[in-house]
């Protein structure tokens, strides 16, 4: 798909850069690390995995709280969660839909963390919300936090979640057409050094607008998730990062035969037009001593599978595509686990498994975990050694 040029004064891709482009600041330095690392925060009921067996994963405030905190004492380069806006009970279960916002979880981050890179999940169509609101937002904290601020842009994909702003869902490919106009309203607002007035073909418009602070480097962190031609030629366009899963099996083994030919689809699109961008996966790690000691934990998991969320993450009409390979391939009980794909194993094979992962192409890891508290202890002090050893991280 390409994507239609807006109406009004908008200009050209080369006119707005990206944090990449400037040597010092909080991303560009991330870039230098063989791997990104991310943290996947559990700011909802239930976390990633549908399962009942007993844990420490909590959405509240102080969980997530702490848990960037030692990500960021571990060296982890970026953090962000989901944003939701789903009926009362969510999607049953284990997922009863108490969720934090993230836009104001990583503000609140922004005053208490020093180095990590934090990156706030918002529906720029749902409300409808103005750039205006989020160009001035946005600058704040990419002030506050010294530059370390983002977006992961979401367009919606629910229906539920459109109608509870009173609307019916947009059509998939019209809304990157307009999630494309607002970016490009946004970053001009983030640039100009002049008012700026537009009016295009949606329903912003703005006249003499202006946002001060400008923010440190060009513009904040952008990010998408996508896995449609649509969503692709919209991240090549506007991107930093592309949040993938496999098109395919989420099991590891079905999951690197699909993902080096995907990375690379994602990769080329963004070349195409000058541009590069960076892929970052979801695994889902379960990891303990011994191959014994893992296997008796992801089973209890299993075991445990709260069948009142049959469907996991992707229920309430959903017309999002990255997740379609997935029909028929993946048992039932895939959905206790959670996560893009799976990484199970011992720390060796944890660490044999990511350096499968940047061969496919994959430039950065968002982890998951079941129990995160603790599973975060571990990766740093048994996993994360190995992966400076294996040149994953310095």
């Amino acid at each position: 798909m390409t994507l239609a040029r807006p109406a009004g004064s908008l200009v050209g891709l080369d006119r707005f850069p990206s944090p990449a482009d400037f040597s010092d600041s909080p991303y560009a330095q991330a870039l230098r690390q063989p791997v990104l690392l991310g943290l996947f925060l559990p700011i909802q009921a239930g976390g990633w995995s549908a399962s009942t067996l007993p844990r420490t994963t909590d959405w509240r405030w102080p969980y997530n709280r702490d848990l960037v905190l030692k990500a960021e004492s571990l060296g982890f380069d970026l953090v962000f969660a989901l944003s939701q806006w789903l009926p009362k009970g969510g999607y049953g279960g284990v997922f009863d839909g108490h969720a934090l916002d993230s836009f104001q979880t990583t503000a609140a981050l922004a005053g208490i963390t020093e180095r990590i890179v934090l990156v706030s999940t918002i529906h720029v169509l749902y409300g409808p919300l103005h750039p205006l609101h989020l160009a001035k937002w946005g600058a704040t904290l990419d002030h506050i936090s010294g530059g370390r601020w983002g977006i992961n842009v979401v367009t919606g994909h629910r229906a539920v979640e459109h109608e509870a702003f009173g609307w019916d869902r947009i059509e998939h490919d019209r809304r990157y057409e307009l999630t494309a106009e607002f970016l490009e309203v946004l970053q001009r607002l983030w640039v100009d050094d002049e008012p700026f007035s537009y009016q295009g073909d949606s329903s912003w418009k703005l006249k003499n607008a202006f946002v001060t602070p400008k923010p440190n480097y060009g513009r904040p962190l952008l990010v998408n998730a996508t896995g449609s031609d649509a969503g692709i030629a919209f991240a090549a366009r506007y991107s930093d990062i592309v949040f993938i899963t496999s098109p395919g099996a989420s099991h590891f083994a079905g999951a690197i035969e699909v993902l080096p030919a995907h990375a690379a689809r994602v990769k080329q699109a963004a070349c195409d037009v000058g541009r590069e961008v960076r892929t970052l996966l979801n695994p889902m790690v379960i990891s303990r001593e011994t191959e014994r000691e893992t296997r008796d934990y992801y089973d209890a998991i299993v075991a445990h599978q709260d069948f009142r969320t049959p469907e996991g993450l992707q229920t309430l009409n959903s017309d999002a595509h990255a997740w379609r390979g997935r029909v028929g391939i993946d048992p039932p009980s895939r959905r206790a686990i959670g996560g893009n794909i799976e990484v199970v194993g011992t720390p060796e094979q944890v660490v044999e498994q990511f350096v499968a992962l940047k061969r496919a192409g994959i430039d950065g890891l968002q982890l998951s975990f079941f129990d995160f508290k603790p599973d975060l202890e571990f990766f740093g002090d048994r996993i994360l050694p190995l992966m400076k050893q294996a040149g994953l991280r310095f």
